[in-house]
């Protein structure tokens, strides 16, 4: 499903719950975005009508209580509405880390210019009265590398079900080639993003790294094209492709610091200085350098030598930027 058509349903049921009348297909045709506007003409009219008969069926189909019929006996035609008591689920509580969660995915979602999709769940939570707070400090910062323009065209085609075509190249090869395919979905493995699907010239799963991706990604050719098998591991698809010789390193971290590399680490136990010891699997120890870099203090690598004189390097390069700033 499109996000327009999808904030269109939305918008739908929430015109049809904030009322107990029986709303006519003229009225929701008027006040809800999203429908062909009313210019007179026969086409216009065909085309709300089609649109309208779609989302009904679909909302149907989703299990939204959808009734029919009219408020008074003076009423000419038959109206909708959606019966609250029907619809309505039990209220919603959030403990504070899980509304600090939902927070956190709002800014992810604004990076990845879904900010209007995040901003209507946020209207929505807090009419319900859950108080999420975006701005509410957490030890982890999501965000999506500038680096990576692939990454939109390709979430966007993987969502939609619409077959992309980009030029890629690869490490071992002096020009990009083109490629055509059924994206799955877009996977962030090791500090890096990846495309995984179905390569149609080669008629095989593949992995794309996005920052092998040459120009702007054109996705072509009707929504719901196709469906990724039920059963793929999009994570383990990446991992056994992209995966080069395994890492071991050794951090120290301050208690309560490093939540993101804390999701991903093996905890080693308490070190003799109070900190946690964590160990880390990377075939990337340069990047990881880069992660760890980011940490600032709360962060010290034990282990192995090479990673944290890399750590070491990078910090007195940004306290040297510093200064001259």
């Amino acid at each position: 499903m499109s996000a327009k058509r999808a904030e269109r349903l939305v918008n739908l049921v929430i015109a049809l719950l904030g009322t107990r009348q029986y709303v006519t297909a003229a009225r929701i045709r008027a006040t809800v975005p999203g429908y062909e506007p009313d210019d007179g003409t026969a086409r216009a009219d065909e085309a709300f009508k089609r649109m309208f008969e779609r989302d009904k069926a679909e909302l149907r189909e989703m299990g939204v209580p959808l009734e029919t019929g009219r408020t008074s006996v003076f009423d000419t035609e038959d109206g909708y509405r959606i019966a609250r008591a029907d619809y309505e689920l039990p209220e919603i509580t959030l403990t504070g880390e899980e509304a600090a969660a939902v927070g956190l995915a709002l800014r992810l979602w604004e990076s990845a210019q879904l900010a209007g999709a995040a901003q209507s769940a946020l209207v929505k939570l807090r009419a319900a009265g859950v108080d999420v707070d975006p701005a509410r400090a957490l030890p982890v910062q999501p965000r999506l590398d500038s680096d990576e323009p692939a990454f939109e065209p390709c979430y966007t085609a993987a969502r939609d079900r619409r077959v992309l075509t980009f030029d890629y190249r690869r490490p071992d090869e002096d020009a990009p080639a083109r490629r055509r395919v059924q994206p799955w979905g877009v996977v962030a493995w090791h500090g890096r993003w990846y495309l995984v699907g179905l390569d149609l010239d080669r008629q095989a799963p593949r992995v794309f790294r996005l920052s092998r991706v040459v120009g702007t990604p054109r996705a072509g050719g009707p929504e719901g094209a196709f469906e990724p098998p039920a059963d793929v591991d999009l994570s383990a698809l990446v991992a056994r492709q992209a995966g080069g010789e395994e890492h071991l390193v050794v951090v120290r971290a301050r208690p309560g610091t490093a939540v993101g590399l804390r999701r991903w680490a093996t905890p080693l136990g308490a070190g003799p200085d109070g900190d946690d010891r964590l160990q880390l699997r990377t075939t990337e120890p340069w990047r990881l350098a880069d992660q760890l870099a980011a940490y600032g203090p709360d962060v010290v690598v034990e282990s192995p030598q090479a990673v944290r004189a890399a750590v070491v390097e990078r910090l007195t390069r940004l306290a040297a930027m510093g200064e001259q700033a």
